[in-house]
């Protein structure tokens, strides 16, 4: 599933940056007034840096500049210039034409390689210098001669500077104090077309926003309320426009801004009364005060992610306080009493859901959160459907309702069923508590209902009260004599570097909980530096891990693997993770070592009618195909269980990593990472097929992460025919998950038997050992699974 490296909130902080340029003082120039007397016709608008880069909502830097004036200004001998923070070179820009009365002009400079950014509006002026996305200096300059041929790098006062901005804290050049630093998702706006010569105090920083001068003259502030700002959609009808004698009653304060709720609705349900009011720093107004609140409509994307819903809010705010004290809005109940979120995403199939014409909160689960969105959202007495990560998020079931519900209290997820009655508490105005799935959350939680990485969020405004059910981790039957068991654990990315608990931790699951299988498929071996750079050997991880299990009781395990080429597998860089087989020989089980494997060598199917081999052994299936192009390469293994040989493949599939998110602005969310695990599945099933061709009863048994649903296509394509029972599919509906993400309990995980393991007359018993997935405290992220075979029919 996804890895996420940061699931804090970060909204762009707005400052407004004034670009002046440096001095240039040459003979034949006109000396026109420098930028430290305020301009008196065009000013620098905003100023963004991060075009095109991760996470960027627009694909280009770009500079806004802005005519306060009545009448048109010429141009087309001017110049932006730009230098680094603490630069003396000026790259140079050359303008053209003239900025009309009252009007913005766009000057766009250069691309970022995130292509999939959206454009900017068709500039004035097309420019190709790369602005820093944090911090330098921008100077509008009435002549276009590099500045540095003047002033250097502190040219804020030069003759011919009509306006500067030093943007970012480490600019060393500036009107009197520079911008807060800017950031990929974050530009410096001008508040309110101010210009008192303080690029700190003049620009905000926040949501990149530019106009070009097809949108004439700058219209005036619209009175609205809050339900006029957000309307009947998942973006405001006001959206890009400025909003004045918005009021309402501050019912939450976060460290960059608040949300407040007008006490006075509208009678349209689907139209929200609370919005978020971002103030960049710290607001000084607290919960309880009356305000009429101005100021310019956005819409915010968390991360600057496509697939994110983005959330309306109110920037570079104008605030009065109406009344120190008054009634705070009553929170609205969701769940079991209140108001039920439908049970299907969306019912239609609108692709963007932001440019859909239907909006139906009764039947749509986003609308239905859309229409909540910036409200007081009460739950009551809820269940926790995850565990709290180590982000501080908690999946909850309001009411503890949820279908179909797993024998632990976690919820099942399936196509046809995202349970989208979940909802996810974060740590943004109080701590979570730290929970286990089942652990009660008894009476009221309030807060604001957000938006966030993919899921609607509910931020209580106090730690909710806890009531566990200590959830017992579950053990596994012993393995009887004369049956083989072998098993599968992801170890998630396990590495020497890592503290000897985890070893510790892991051995005591192999040991106690999995009662020392006597074959274990492993998934994430790291190399011996982690992710150090220039280490592909991994002996020292096995050797650690294999030594901890010692310590623990277990017995003395033996390894086989093969090193992958560095930074070719995926996972975490520099880690080169890996599978490999753990086995113990104490018990009639033995590895056939045929040497040649290596990362580039495919391993074949040889030997004759009914006896088939493997061309090396251990052996990756197809090292070269696409198939696995930054994914792991299957390790196939031949073994003899008292004498009878036995084929085992180890597999870790593509991840999920680029599927859009379940509660996403696409729908249905496309499963792009899914066509490679349906390559993968095929490539492993040929092998399975080649083995069986040599022997139609031959013991195969397919082990590992698939990265995919027992309900999937990868897992029918691995099917299909016959030949290999996927066991997770044999448990009862409600027991098939080895996975928790984001409160939907799944399988990732399998393990697979060939048909001669399953014939009539054979036995076998299959068991998910939960003990990771549904735990705050987990050691791993995957629950592990064993198989235990009495292999009466193998010849």
């Amino acid at each position: 599933m996804p890895v996420l490296s940061d699931r804090k909130r970060h909204r762009a902080s707005v400052v407004a940056v004034s670009i002046g340029a440096t001095c240039a003082t040459v003979a034949a120039l006109a000396v026109t007034a420098p930028a430290q007397a305020a301009s008196t016709d065009v000013v620098i608008n905003e100023v963004y840096g991060g075009g095109g880069n991760s996470g960027a909502p627009f694909a280009r830097d770009f500079v806004e500049l802005y005519n306060p004036t009545g009448t048109a200004v010429d141009v087309s001998a001017w110049s932006i210039q730009y230098a680094a923070a603490a630069g003396a070179t000026w790259q140079v820009t050359k303008l053209t034409g003239s900025v009309a009365a009252h009007s913005t002009y766009l000057v766009a400079e250069a691309a970022g390689q995130n292509t999939a950014a959206p454009p900017l509006p068709t500039p004035q002026v097309d420019g190709s210098i790369a602005l820093s996305a944090t911090a330098g200096k921008i100077a509008l300059v009435t002549n276009q001669i590099p500045l540095n041929q003047v002033c250097g790098s502190t040219c804020h006062a030069g003759a011919g500077v009509r306006d500067y901005v030093g943007f970012g804290t480490t600019a060393n050049d500036s009107e009197t104090a520079p911008t807060a630093t800017l950031s990929n998702t974050s530009s410096a706006s001008r508040t309110d077309g101010v210009d008192t010569d303080n690029n700190a105090a003049d620009f905000t920083v926040g949501d990149p926003s530019p106009d070009n001068a097809s949108g004439g003259p700058v219209e005036p502030p619209v009175s609205a309320k809050i339900h006029d700002i957000q309307g009947a959609a998942h973006t405001s009808p006001l959206v890009g426009k400025k909003v004045q004698d918005v009021t309402g009653v501050v019912t939450a304060v976060s460290t960059n801004g608040f949300w407040m709720q007008d006490p006075q609705p509208d009678t349209n349900p689907a139209t929200s009364e609370g919005v978020f009011v971002f103030t960049s720093g710290k607001p000084t107004v607290t919960a309880g005060n009356a305000l009429t609140v101005a100021g310019k409509v956005t819409e915010y994307r968390p991360g600057g992610d496509p697939n994110n819903l983005t959330t309306t809010e109110i920037s570079a705010p104008k605030i009065e306080v109406t009344a120190a004290s008054a009634p705070i809005p009553a929170a609205t109940l969701v769940g079991p009493g209140g108001l039920t979120a439908p049970k299907a995403v969306r019912t239609d199939a609108p692709s963007d859901v932001e440019s859909s014409a239907t909006f139906d909160p009764k039947h749509n689960a986003l609308d239905f959160y859309e229409s909540l969105e910036g409200m007081l959202v009460k739950i009551q007495n809820s269940t926790a459907a995850g565990p709290t990560n180590s982000y501080g998020e908690l999946p909850v079931l309001p009411g503890g309702a949820g279908k179909p519900k797993t024998p632990r209290g976690g919820v099942i997820y399936s196509y046809d069923n995202a349970n989208t009655e979940i909802l996810t508490l974060t740590d943004t105005l109080a701590a979570t508590p730290k929970v286990n799935v089942g652990d009660k959350l008894p009476g009221d939680i309030v807060g604001p209902l957000d938006y966030n990485f993919g899921n609607y969020d509910l931020l209580p405004m106090t730690t909710p009260a806890v009531k566990a059910v200590n959830l017992p981790r579950e053990t596994t039957a012993p393995t009887l004599p004369g049956e083989l068991s072998a098993g599968t654990f992801n170890v998630e990315n396990l590495a020497p570097t890592d503290p000897q608990s985890k070893f510790d931790r892991l051995a005591a699951v192999v040991v106690g909980n999995l009662r020392s299988p006597d074959l274990l498929a492993i998934e994430e071996i790291q190399d011996n530096n982690g992710t150090g750079k220039g280490v592909v050997a991994a002996d020292q991880t096995w050797a650690k891990l294999i030594a901890a299990i010692k310590t623990a009781g277990g017995p003395a395990y033996s390894y086989r693997q093969i090193d992958p080429i560095n930074g070719k597998d995926g996972g975490q860089p520099d880690g080169n993770i890996r599978q490999g087989f753990l086995f113990r020989t104490d018990r009639g089980l033995s590895f056939v070592d045929r040497p040649g494997g290596d990362s580039t060598t495919a391993v074949a199917v040889t030997g004759s009618p009914g006896h088939p081999a493997l061309s090396v052994s251990p052996g990756r299936i197809a090292p070269s195909d696409a198939a696995w192009t930054a994914s792991r390469k299957p390790l196939a293994g031949e073994f003899r269980y008292y004498g009878r040989p036995l084929f085992a493949i180890a597999n870790h599939f593509d991840a999920k990593l680029g599927d859009q998110p379940l509660m996403g602005r696409y729908q249905p969310p496309a499963r792009s990472s899914e066509v490679q695990r349906h390559a993968q599945a095929t490539l492993v099933k040929g092998f399975v097929d080649a083995i069986q061709a040599k022997d139609r009863n031959a013991a195969v048994i397919v082990l590992g992460d698939l990265n995919d649903f027992q309900f999937s296509q990868t897992a029918d394509i691995l099917t299909a025919g016959g030949g290999l029972v996927d066991l997770p599919r044999t448990l009862p509906a409600n027991e098939r998950y080895s996975y928790n993400y984001q409160g939907n309990t799944e399988v990732l995980d399998h393990i697979l038997l060939s048909r001669g393991l399953t014939l009539p007359g054979a036995f076998y018993d299959y068991d998910i050992v939960h003990v990771n997935s549904e735990y705050t405290d987990q050691v791993s992220d995957h629950d592990p699974q064993v198989v235990r075979i009495l292999p009466v029919l193998w010849h």
